[in-house]
């Protein structure tokens, strides 16, 4: 009799156990489907994930940034953010033209560069990469250079952008080649958009995508499909444009080897959002009366993307979360699996080691960088 309760009791505290796990995870099967055609993986994802958003959880754990106090820790305008394999932490400042690194704890380790002309030095700087190699590229738009630093501030050398017109989000692989898109000009109305392939001194590999636009003083649309794209660890390179909810991951050579693709509901673009348009374009005086706006009824199929160090996709939808505080992110596994679904209320500027690294504001407008601790309960 001692034995038959025993036996009863394991298997009752045993169906507890699964059906508690299986109730946090809420995993469901994944209803997709996979497969070849030409030598490339096609993956085909339903509207659901895998699992429900409660799978996914973040922690605050620092905060980098003063209003007042140490002006190490002030800024005057975070426009990018990076972090090497020791969790270093770059802050690019605009309006300084300067980079201040931190590190993990997030105490102030140097400032590199400044404002100038003159060999390392900043005139309009965009973007902020942190190489494979553990160098630090910024993308000086203003003076058409890429430069190079070490990450205790050194310079190393700059690369001019003599032949391409707005280099614009440079990624790095490990062979040190880059991935831009740039702007190619037929004329003062037709603009091209090309994403492309260089090496390290910017000679062009290949061509990835390209989009004409036809523009005009007289006819503004702020909602036209835009390019995304990103690098992943094994110099694989994930792109997609906006107009459709698919994404090609290509290897090292510029060939197609995935498509990445899910079924969505198109989100109808608001009376508010479009108010909101025209009062950042225009002002309180609203639309000039030479001018016409056109706009389409749905937004692009989605708004952002980038990938973590081991591989999930990361696209910000136009679905906004129920407070309206932020946006729903869709989140892809290294196959290409849609598994969740999360709410975030900024933009992820990097993922790495499990870790969330975004630039927000306070209530006046002044900004931070924040860290987070990601846990996966998958």
């Amino acid at each position: 009799m001692k034995t038959k309760i025993t036996i009863v009791s394991i298997v009752l505290v045993l169906s507890i156990l699964i059906i508690t796990v299986s109730c946090n995870q809420q995993k469901t099967e994944w209803k997709g489907t996979i497969e070849e055609i030409d030598g490339v993986t096609i993956v085909k994802n339903p509207k659901e994930p895998i699992y429900s958003e409660d799978i996914f959880s973040l922690e605050e754990e620092l905060t980098i940034g003063e209003k007042q106090g140490n002006e190490e820790n002030m800024f005057s305008e975070i426009i990018d953010v990076g972090v090497d394999d020791e969790e270093n932490i770059c802050i690019l400042d605009f309006k300084e033209a300067h980079i201040k690194v931190f590190n993990k704890d997030g105490e102030y380790l140097t400032t590199i560069g400044k404002r100038g002309q003159g060999p390392g030095e900043i005139q309009r700087p965009m973007n902020l990469v942190i190489t494979p190699g553990g160098k630090i590229l910024v993308n000086d738009r203003g003076a058409r250079f890429l430069h190079y630093f070490t990450l205790s501030g050194e310079y190393i050398r700059s690369v001019r952008q003599t032949k391409l017109l707005s280099l614009i989000r440079p990624k790095v692989d490990s062979q040190n080649n880059i991935v831009a898109r740039i702007i190619v000009t037929d004329t003062d109305r037709v603009w091209s958009f090309v994403l492309k392939k260089f090496d390290s001194e910017l000679n062009e590999l290949y061509t990835i995508f390209s989009n004409e636009y036809e523009l005009s003083p007289q006819t503004r649309n702020l909602f036209i499909p835009d390019c995304f794209w990103d690098v992943a660890k094994n110099d694989s390179i994930i792109w997609g444009y906006s107009d459709k909810y698919e994404f090609e991951v290509l290897d090292r050579a510029g060939r197609v080897t995935r498509k990445i693709i899910k079924d969505y509901t198109p989100v109808e673009i608001t009376k508010e959002e479009k108010q909101k348009w025209i009062r950042d374009s225009y002002g309180e005086t609203g639309i000039p009366p030479d001018t016409e706006v056109s706009w389409d009824r749905y937004h692009n199929a989605f708004r952002f993307m980038n990938i973590d160090d081991e591989g999930r996709i990361f696209v910000q939808t136009y679905e906004k979360t129920s407070n309206e505080n932020g946006y729903f992110y869709d989140v892809f596994d290294s196959e290409g699996k849609y598994i969740a679904k999360i709410p975030l209320k900024v933009r992820p500027r990097v993922w790495k080691k499990n870790k969330l690294y975004t630039v927000e504001e306070d209530e006046v407008g002044y900004q931070y960088v924040k860290r987070y601790k990601v846990t996966w309960k998958i």
